[in-house]
């Protein structure tokens, strides 16, 4: 069952988002603290450009942070090794005809998300439709230039 107070991911993407979470704690974080103390200058605070910088490039890394711990914290793996899939779930490789032409995603977590690699969210309105759906069933998809049917060809 899909919760919405769960990250839902590959294991892959997991480790990117640890390694990036350690990069940021781990260097990019110290090296703004530093930049911050090294453009500080008493009395011109509040005119001095590389200072206002510095404290807002590390305002963005700690948000960063919260966010990746966050991120981390609550993460659910997708189980990727499906086999013989009767319906669509997570981590699905699905290929899809419409309008003539085969299509293959893979169903993954928002934060995964990039249609660019044939990675779709489960809450994109494709996502949504496919979620739960069996070889040979039909989807039917509002996109901005109408209605689109899917009709499924196959799930891994």
């Amino acid at each position: 069952m899909i919760s919405e107070d769960k990250v839902y991911l590959t294991h892959e993407a997991l480790e990117d988002f640890k390694k990036e979470l350690e990069a940021m704690t781990q260097t990019r974080r110290p090296r703004a603290i530093e930049r911050v103390a090294e453009t500080r200058v008493p009395g011109e605070l509040e005119e001095n450009s590389d200072y206002i910088q510095a404290k807002q490039d590390l305002s963005f890394i700690d948000g960063r942070i919260t966010e990746l711990e966050e991120l981390v914290t609550k993460a659910v793996l997708i189980d990727e090794g499906h086999q013989n899939c009767e319906a669509i779930n997570l981590g699905c490789r699905v290929t899809v005809k419409a309008n003539g032409e085969k299509k293959v995603f893979q169903l993954v977590g928002e934060w995964e998300a990039d249609p660019a690699s044939q990675k779709i969210s489960h809450e994109s309105p494709l996502g949504q439709a496919l979620i739960g759906k069996k070889m040979g069933d039909e989807v039917e998809v509002e996109a901005p230039a109408g209605k689109i049917v899917y009709a499924i060809v196959s799930i891994e």
